[in-house]
């Protein structure tokens, strides 16, 4: 089997719709692919109708939080989306976007860029507004040539010039209430150090104390050295290892099933689960 947990469509910031992520991700040959969309579960309906034959779909989000003033990633995976405590704490982050990404424009016109939210609007198509949707516009405005320069102190990294905090959720909290909601939380590429600072072991410990289900190790933005010492972490705290694309359709230089869970880690995943099940996919439908 292969099994790619950490997806996104263009309900946050992905450029595929939800109908075209996993008939792309069946096209890939994968017979899991996992829709972790930003704080959002606004793709699951698109999705589920459209999964082709051969595909099973698992719901998700991934969930922004901070810990001690850093930045990190929650992976839930199938979670009830109507629980009401969760589904309030998601509303808070997601709600905090638009304002967001407005100041980071501002702040991006007081550096002399002529980004305009009009235009970042244009290309987050009704998505849920993030930094990949600014990055994006970065790159046409010729400011920098991927999106991934954009991701510097120069630009729109955590304590970067035109960076600005959002609402984001206290991590103990969320395993808290994904637990409360049935669903299993993995922390997102822990050690993603190019994306900037990231919290010490010592914290996720804390957090497997906790709570916590797994980590995810087998990630682009994890080097050989660095997945081999998530690894050994992962075993020494009794916690699940993941691996993902962590896909983003063209806005991300990855590809789906790039990276992948084991099998038994899946099965122990929603054997843990309570809140949904897996989709098995009935043929879909036929358009987005």
């Amino acid at each position: 089997m292969r099994i790619d947990l950490h997806c996104h469509s263009r309900a946050s910031d992905g450029t595929d719709t939800p109908a075209e992520l996993v008939r792309n991700a069946a096209a890939a040959g994968l017979d899991v692919a996992a829709l972790t969309d930003h704080d959002t579960t606004r793709g699951y309906a698109e999705a589920v109708a459209a999964v082709p034959a051969g595909l099973t779909l698992v719901t998700g989000a991934e969930l922004s939080c901070r810990l001690d003033g850093v930045g990190l990633h929650m992976l839930a995976y199938l979670f009830d989306p109507e629980e009401p405590d969760l589904l309030r704490e998601r509303e808070l982050v997601r709600d905090d976007r638009v304002p967001r990404a407005q100041a980071m424009i501002r702040s991006l016109r007081e550096l002399g860029v002529p980004i305009t939210w009009e235009q970042v609007a244009r290309i987050a198509a009704g998505g849920s507004v993030g930094r990949p949707h600014i990055a994006t516009a970065l790159v046409e405005l010729g400011v920098v040539e991927t999106v991934s320069d954009a991701f510097t102190t120069q630009w729109l990294a955590d304590g970067g010039r035109a960076h600005v905090q959002k609402h984001e959720s206290d991590p103990f909290e969320v395993i808290r209430l994904v637990k409360a909601a049935g669903g299993v939380t993995v922390f997102a590429h822990p050690a993603a150090a190019k994306r900037g600072r990231t919290v010490p072991e010592s914290a996720i410990a804390e957090l497997a104390a906790a709570g916590l289900d797994g980590i995810e190790v087998d990630h682009m933005d994890h080097d050989a050295a660095t997945r081999a010492r998530l690894r050994g972490l992962a075993a020494e705290l009794g916690l699940l290892t993941t691996g993902s694309s962590d896909y983003h359709g063209s806005r991300k230089a990855c590809e789906l099933g790039e990276y992948t869970t084991d099998p038994e880690i899946y099965g122990e995943i929603t054997r843990r689960a309570t809140g949904a099940f897996p989709v098995p996919g009935a043929g879909g439908t036929p358009t987005a």
